[in-house]
């Protein structure tokens, strides 16, 4: 391994200058107000409502993963949901830990977003909703879900995880669907350190997971439904309201690399670069590389190589979650065959805002050096 520099990660938090965020907690030292929906919790709200393309009902919380869950809860759902096995397994553990069953649609091979021509087929009678996830910050086929989901009279909840800040026709992406989660978590383009949100649709939604982030807490005295601690902190809220005013300039910061990375990369034979729709506002948070057959070498072979270097890669999302150890004996991988083929390939590469050109060049010089 090379020993002579740091290790530079997939990804790195970006961060406001301190002298900014310490200015911005200064007023809870004089309050001592310091979550339960507090003024940093609500100016927070405010700012996303508008940066999110003038969205009404957006709710904050602890973390990606409760904004999935408890906006399944809020919805009451029964049976059966369908969703991809290509995400982070915190999807799949959102739908089964609200007692519902995980039905796994393949994903297309294009962006890796869940197949819209597959879906239809696994409606049972028993199916109440589609969870679909947009992936690398790609966005799913909105209309083509939205239509079935209509023709048969179910729920849509996207996983937003990747796509904070990406618009599809010049919308936000928080705006399809009967609700999107967001992930505000440190690895992501958008952080609070730790944090997420969710967007409904319906305000009654809203004010249910209103309650539900709080123990179902009705009033003082009556506690009507069994809820969780998912509330956002001040001091996370303070850290999302410094990194806000920064967005724009750090998407376009990560921009600068993706490019770079496509400058170095696109001619490869073997190598497939992700696709980005022509009608897609995107936010660069990963870059994908599928390291096909004609390339030569395996992915594994690569993500060694680059580690031996000091550059760490991830195989991103690999196992599949009909995969994974708590679920393999549920579900059967092959036939997913699109997602399988995708996560045995790909490899996410470093990105973050203030990823050097000449880093970029050294990860790509590795890769260049493996093909066979």
């Amino acid at each position: 391994m090379n020993t002579s520099k740091k290790m530079i990660y997939v990804t790195r938090s970006s961060m406001p200058p301190m002298e900014e965020y310490i200015n911005e907690i200064k007023e809870l030292w004089e309050s001592h107000y310091l979550t339960n929906m507090g003024t940093k919790h609500e100016q927070f709200v405010e700012m996303l409502k508008v940066f999110l393309g003038g969205v009404e009902n957006i709710d904050l919380l602890t973390n990606g993963h409760m904004a999935l869950e408890l906006a399944l809860q809020a919805m009451n759902l029964t049976g059966e949901v369908i969703t991809t096995p290509f995400t982070f397994v915190s999807t799949t553990h959102a739908i089964v830990r609200n007692g519902l069953k995980p039905v796994f649609c393949d994903i297309n091979p294009n962006d890796y977003t869940i197949d819209v021509n597959k879906i239809e087929q696994m409606i049972t009678d028993k199916t109440s909703a589609i969870l679909p996830v947009h992936v690398y910050g790609n966005v799913c086929d909105v209309e083509g879900i939205q239509k079935i989901a209509d023709k048969y009279g179910l729920k849509v909840i996207y996983d937003a995880a990747h796509a904070f800040g990406v618009k599809y026709k010049n919308i936000g992406i928080g705006k399809f669907g009967d609700a999107s989660c967001f992930s505000f978590h440190a690895t992501k383009v958008f952080n609070t350190i730790e944090g997420g949100a969710v967007i409904f649709r319906n305000k009654a939604f809203s004010r249910e997971i209103c309650r539900l982030r709080n123990f179902g807490i009705k009033n003082e005295e009556i506690v009507d439904a069994i809820g969780v601690n998912a509330k956002m902190n001040e001091f996370c809220a303070a850290m999302g309201l410094c990194n806000l005013r920064h967005i724009d300039e750090e998407i376009k910061k990560r921009s600068q690399v993706v490019q770079a990375y496509i400058a170095n990369l696109k001619d490869i034979p073997g190598l497939r670069l992700n696709y980005v729709s022509e009608n897609v506002l995107p936010n660069y948070s990963y870059f994908p590389v599928l390291f096909e057959k004609e390339f030569g070498t395996s992915r594994d072979e690569v993500y060694d190589r680059l580690i031996e270097n000091g550059f760490m890669a991830r195989k991103y999302f690999y196992p599949l979650t009909n995969g994974l150890d708590c679920y393999k004996e549920s579900f059967d991988v092959s036939l997913t065959p699109v997602a399988l083929h995708v996560s045995e390939t790909v490899l996410t590469l470093p990105l973050y805002a203030d990823l050097s050109v000449d880093d970029v060049d050294k990860i790509c010089n590795v890769i260049r050096i493996c093909r066979k």
